[in-house]
């Protein structure tokens, strides 16, 4: 049996987040059943909208990459 032992919090490789700003490099696509196709620039909004649907008219979520930028912004 394997045992694995977890970073502390006062270790330096320990981090919970690199930034405080907004961030999401996706878009979300969600199929419905009747063929309604709806897109999404967050996680959240999609996320509310699933929960938000009656599973009966839920089909799937597709994940779209975002065009990456060159350089920095």
């Amino acid at each position: 049996m394997t045992t694995f032992e977890l970073i502390q919090q006062d270790d330096p490789r320990w981090f919970e987040q690199t930034s405080d700003e907004p961030y999401d490099r996706h878009k979300y696509k969600l199929f419905l059943s009747d063929g309604k196709v709806e897109i999404y620039d967050s996680w959240e909004e999609m996320n509310a909208r699933w929960f938000q649907t009656p599973p009966m008219f839920l089909s799937r979520v597709e994940v779209i990459d975002r065009k990456k930028k060159k350089g920095f912004s």
